[in-house]
C-alpha cells in the first residue's frame, strides 16, 4: 500500500513538472484538448497512428524559385518528415501515448530551451528524417542527450536540403494558419544558394579557391565540418529552429480545427500570385527569408509576410520605392518614402566590370541596409540600431558593432541659399564617417561607393561582396528598392503626412488678392514698377 502510494506520488510529481514546462509556452490548454479528442477511451492512450496521420506532410509537385533543378531526393525527404517528428519526440513502446508521455514529447521539441539545445534538436530531426528516407549522411551524435556534441560534416546539398526542410515547416505553419478555409497553397521552395554559399565560404577549408561569382552550389562536393557549421548557423540564422515549434503547433491545432482528418495530411494547389510578384523584385522570397532568420523581433514577422501566402495585406503597400518604377534620384526617393516613421529595408543592386585587363565579365551584387528609424533629411549621421547585409551572390549579416552610432545618413540639397562652411555630402550613406562612408549612394542614384570595413565602427566588419579588397569600389546602380516594415500604423501616418503636404503645396500655389488692401500695395504693382523704371529713387515708408 505504501509502495503504491509512493509510486503514485512520483508520477504525480513528474506530471506536474511536465505540465508546468508546457504551461510556460502557453500550449497546455491546447494539449489537453488534443489529447481528449484523440485518446482511446478503452486504453486511455493516444494511438500513434492517429498522431502520425495529423503529422503527415505531403506536398505534391513542389516548385522551386531557383533556376537550378530541385534534387529528386527532396520529395522523398518530405514524405518522411512528419513521421520522423512523431517517432523522434513522441516515441513509445506500447503503441499508444498516455498523457505524461504526450506532454513530455511536446516539451522535447517545443519546450523552452537554450539556443544550442534548439539547434541540436533541429539537426537531430534532420538526421532522423534523412536516415528514414534512406539517404546518406555524415552526422554523429555522442549521446541521446539534448545538448550533446555533434560531429561529422555536411555537404552543400545537405545544407540546401536542411534549409528547404525548415522552409517547408514554416510554410506549413503559415498556410495552415491563413488558409484553413481555402485549402493549402502549393509548396514553393525559395532560392537559398546565397545562404549555401555563405556556409561554404565560412566553413569549408578550400573556400579560398571558390569562385563565388559563378558557382553552381548543387555541384559542390566540399565538406563542411559540423563545428564550424554550427558557429556559422548561430551567427547567421539564429531564429531558424523556431520552424520546428511552428509546425508542431500547426499540426496539433489542425486536430482541433479540421472536421475531416484527411484535409490536414496533404496539400492542394492554390494561388501563387504572392510568390510570383515577390520574385519579380530584388527582394525575392529566398532573400527576405534569409534576412528574417537573422532577426528576433516584430520586424521579422513583417518581412515574413513578404515570403509566405497571407490572408492579410501581404505585399500590398510595403514596397514604398522602386527606382525603375518611381524614377531615380533623391527627390523621387523622398516623394515616396517621406513621412514613413518605421523600420525600412533598402536594397541596392549594382554592377562593376572585372578589373582584369581584357575581361568582359560584369560582376553583379546586392547589398541591403535595415534601419529601424526610417529616413530623415539631416546633414549628419543618426540612428540607434540597424544592420547591413550582403545578400547576393553570398549572404552575410553585419549587425551593430556597438562602438559608434553612424547608422544612417540622408542629406538633400538645402531648399534655400544657406551658407555652409563645410560642404556636406548629398546622398544616402550607412556606416563610416562623413566623407568616408562605408556605403554611399549618390544623389542621382547612379553610383554607389563601397569602402573597406576599417573605416566603419558602427557595423561589424566583413566584405559586402566577394573579393572586395581594401580600396574603395565605385559601381553602377541598376536598381534600388525600399520596403516599409512598420505595418499598418506606419502606413497610415505616412498617408496623413502626404495629404498634409499636398494641402500645403496647393495653398502655396494660390494667391488670394483679397489679402492685399489695394492695387498699390499688391506684389504685382511692385514688380511692374521695378520693371518699368528700375533706377527710380524710392523712399521706404516708415
Amino acid at each position: 500500500m505504501g509502495a503504491s502510494s509512493s509510486s503514485e506520488q512520483k508520477v504525480s510529481s513528474e506530471q506536474r513538472e511536465l505540465e508546468s514546462i508546457a504551461a510556460s509556452t502557453g500550449a497546455l490548454p491546447m494539449l489537453k484538448k488534443v489529447f481528449s479528442k484523440l485518446v482511446d477511451p478503452q486504453s486511455n492512450a493516444l494511438p500513434l497512428n492517429a498522431l502520425q496521420q495529423y503529422f503527415h506532410i505531403n506536398y505534391k509537385s513542389p516548385v522551386c524559385e531557383a533556376p537550378t533543378k530541385m534534387p529528386g531526393s527532396f520529395p522523398v525527404l518530405l514524405e518522411n518528415l512528419g513521421s520522423s517528428i512523431v517517432d523522434l519526440f513522441f516515441f513509445t513502446q506500447k503503441g499508444g501515448l498516455n498523457w505524461v508521455e504526450f506532454v513530455r514529447g511536446y516539451n522535447k521539441c517545443c519546450g523552452r530551451m537554450s539556443a544550442s539545445m534548439s539547434f541540436n534538436t533541429l539537426f537531430r530531426l534532420y538526421a532522423a528524417t534523412v536516415t528514414k528516407a534512406g539517404l546518406p549522411l555524415k552526422l554523429e551524435f555522442e549521446s541521446d542527450d539534448a545538448d550533446c556534441k555533434i560531429s561529422g560534416s555536411l555537404l552543400a546539398n545537405d545544407v540546401t536540403m536542411l534549409l528547404w526542410m525548415c522552409w517547408t515547416m514554416s510554410w506549413d505553419y503559415r498556410t495552415s494558419r491563413n488558409f484553413k478555409a481555402k485549402g493549402k497553397e502549393n509548396l514553393c521552395l525559395p532560392d537559398v544558394s546565397h545562404l549555401v554559399l555563405s556556409a561554404v565560404t565560412s566553413c569549408a577549408e578550400a573556400a579560398s579557391d571558390l569562385n563565388a561569382w559563378d558557382c553552381d552550389v548543387s555541384a559542390l562536393e566540399v565538406e563542411l565540418p559540423m563545428g564550424k557549421f554550427l558557429t556559422w548557423a548561430f551567427k547567421t540564422m539564429p531564429s531558424i529552429p523556431d520552424c520546428l515549434t511552428q509546425v508542431v503547433h500547426a499540426r496539433l491545432q489542425n486536430v482541433l480545427t479540421s472536421e475531416d482528418e484527411t484535409t490536414s495530411s496533404s496539400s492542394s494547389l492554390g494561388n501563387m500570385s504572392s510568390t510570383k510578384s515577390c520574385n519579380s523584385n530584388l527582394l525575392t522570397c529566398g532573400r527576405a527569408w534569409a534576412i528574417s532568420l537573422t532577426l528576433r523581433s516584430t520586424i521579422s514577422e513583417e518581412i515574413l509576410q513578404l515570403c509566405f501566402p497571407s490572408d492579410g495585406d501581404g505585399m500590398d503597400g510595403k514596397l514604398l520605392y522602386q527606382s525603375s518604377l518611381h524614377g531615380r534620384g533623391l527627390n523621387r526617393f523622398w516623394s515616396n518614402i517621406g513621412g514613413y516613421k518605421g523600420p525600412l529595408l533598402m536594397l541596392v543592386s549594382a554592377s562593376k566590370e572585372d578589373a582584369h585587363v581584357g575581361s568582359t565579365n560584369v560582376k553583379k551584387w546586392i547589398i541591403v541596409a535595415l534601419t529601424e528609424n526610417g529616413f530623415e533629411n539631416k546633414d549628419l549621421f543618426y540612428g540607434s540600431s540597424g544592420s547591413l547585409y550582403a545578400i547576393s551572390p553570398v549572404f552575410h549579416v553585419f549587425p551593430s558593432a556597438g562602438k559608434e552610432k553612424n547608422f544612417v545618413y540622408c542629406h538633400l540639397h538645402p531648399t534655400g541659399k544657406v551658407y555652409e562652411r563645410q560642404h556636406k555630402p548629398v546622398g544616402i550613406a550607412f556606416g563610416g564617417t562623413m566623407g568616408n562612408e562605408r556605403v554611399f549612394v549618390d544623389e542621382d542614384f547612379a553610383r554607389v561607393t563601397i569602402r573597406h570595413h576599417a573605416t566603419d565602427k558602427t557595423y561589424q566588419p566583413g566584405a559586402l561582396f566577394p573579393d572586395q579588397g581594401f580600396l574603395p569600389v565605385e559601381a553602377l546602380i541598376s536598381e534600388i528598392e525600399v520596403w516599409g516594415l512598420g505595418g499598418k500604423a506606419a502606413k497610415e501616418v505616412q498617408s496623413s503626412y502626404k495629404k498634409r503636404e499636398e494641402l500645403f503645396t496647393e495653398q502655396r500655389r494660390k494667391v488670394d488678392l483679397k489679402t492685399f488692401g489695394s492695387w498699390d500695395e499688391s506684389p504685382e504693382k511692385m514688380m511692374m514698377d521695378m520693371i518699368s523704371d528700375p533706377n527710380a529713387v524710392r523712399r521706404e515708408d516708415r
